[in-house]
């Protein structure tokens, strides 16, 4: 009984001494090893990564392959990544060395054959786009893949879509401008207002982040502006974004047809959630127009929302219909390379910079949201319910992964 109390005494009498405060442990930060391939799409011009967030990477114990060239046409050279202390190399092979593969465009059928087992995949999904078996080759080989249109911020907004989005809406009124003019055999008009001349006419089709740049940049030039959507919650948006009352419609083809028929430049940017874009404008409607005007529809990388829509390319951009200029080049972004790839830049190095000092991308899946909302395939096995469900493929759900893990 003696000895009990005794044991009592001392246990409180430690207590009272001072104790080692416990130091929060902290991840150790993870070397990645970065490639940058060439793009391989002749419509694609644009570079994930420019020279400054190279050099912020290296410094911060990365290593960045890049291939030859790749910068160019969006004007960064060879000598700009070497100089920012990336390592550039003379072939894709050699790129696909490394352990995170960045690029703009997704993945060839040729490019899939390069990876490696176990590699982790940064890129552009674009489902349409793909090889039939393009999902099965990735689950073969072991890879994570990392769709950057998935990628979400922590308000749940996808930035690089809003970011593409906002360059395609302002460039397809500075398109329509151009077309307009006498350098390229049009009207010979300027795209906006003067004093004491009829200001130009903009219709635009749809009411999301296109819509809403491209009706900014309209009013920024003086030119009238008419809205068409039938999702009135993003016409109310696009009122508060562009920070003035314009005309506003949901899509009556009556009222749309009066509208097309005294327009200068008709916008397209309708957006399907999945799927092609529908089709609001007919041929009867374009037939309408006044000839010499402009039709820019950024929805033909789903289809075109123009009946006369058809896909044209960067260096055979347009095609005259009943009169009309039609302008239907998908990704116009890559018209404006050196900007859209800063814009990219922008999200993919802080994204990067995470995935290090989360110590790597299995730690970063579990705790950063930003790269978790991205990811539809892990270490070969597919995450992503509406891929599995339109591919026809198992589906594991990743938080029950990663609580595994």
């Amino acid at each position: 009984m003696a000895d009990d109390v005794v044991k009592s005494l001392a246990r409180e009498a430690t207590k009272m001494l001072p104790q080692e405060e416990l130091a929060e442990v902290k991840k150790k930060k993870s070397h990645l090893f970065i490639g940058i391939p060439k793009e391989t799409s002749l419509q694609e011009k644009r570079v994930p990564l420019v020279p400054n967030d190279v050099e912020v990477l290296v410094n911060n114990g990365h290593e960045v392959y890049i291939e030859s060239k790749a910068g160019g046409k969006a004007n960064f050279s060879d000598n700009d990544y070497s100089e920012a202390g990336a390592q550039v190399v003379y072939s894709a092979e050699e790129v696909y060395r490394a352990d995170i593969i960045l690029k703009v465009e997704p993945l060839s059928y040729d490019e899939i054959e390069l990876l490696k087992r176990g590699q982790t995949l940064i890129s552009a999904l674009q489902l349409p786009v793909q090889p039939k078996n393009f999902l099965q080759k990735l689950i073969d080989k072991k890879i994570t893949a990392i769709a950057y249109d998935f990628i979400q911020d922590k308000d749940g907004r996808l930035p690089v879509i809003r970011a593409m989005s906002e360059i395609a809406g302002n460039t397809a009124i500075l398109v329509a401008a151009e077309y307009l003019s006498n350098a390229n055999h049009g009207q010979g008009m300027m795209l906006g207002g003067i004093s004491g001349v009829k200001p130009t006419e903009v219709v635009i089709i749809g009411a999301g982040a296109v819509a809403e740049f491209a009706a900014r940049a309209a009013l920024g030039l003086g030119a009238t502006v008419k809205v068409f959507s039938n999702n009135t919650s993003k016409l109310r948006r696009l009122q508060d974004g562009v920070g003035c009352r314009i005309y506003t419609s949901t899509i009556q083809p009556k009222v749309l047809e009066t509208a097309l028929s005294t327009a200068d430049v008709a916008i397209g940017a309708i957006r399907s959630e999945s799927g092609r874009s529908p089709v609001i404008v007919t041929e009867h409607m374009v037939k309408k127009m006044q000839e010499g005007s402009v039709i820019v529809d950024v929805s033909i990388d789903q289809g075109g929302c123009f009946e006369t829509s058809r896909m044209t390319n960067h260096s055979d951009p347009t095609y005259e219909q009943f009169g009309i200029t039609h302008y239907c080049v998908p990704n116009i972004p890559s018209r404006v390379a050196r900007t859209a790839s800063y814009v990219l830049s922008n999200i993919f190095a802080p994204v990067i910079l995470q995935l290090g000092d989360g110590g790597g991308v299995d730690h970063c899946i579990k705790e950063v949201m930003s790269v978790r909302s991205g990811i539809y395939l892990y270490r070969g096995m597919l995450t992503n319910k509406y891929l599995a469900e339109n591919f026809k493929l198992p589906y594991k759900d990743l938080d029950l992964l990663m609580a595994a893990i």
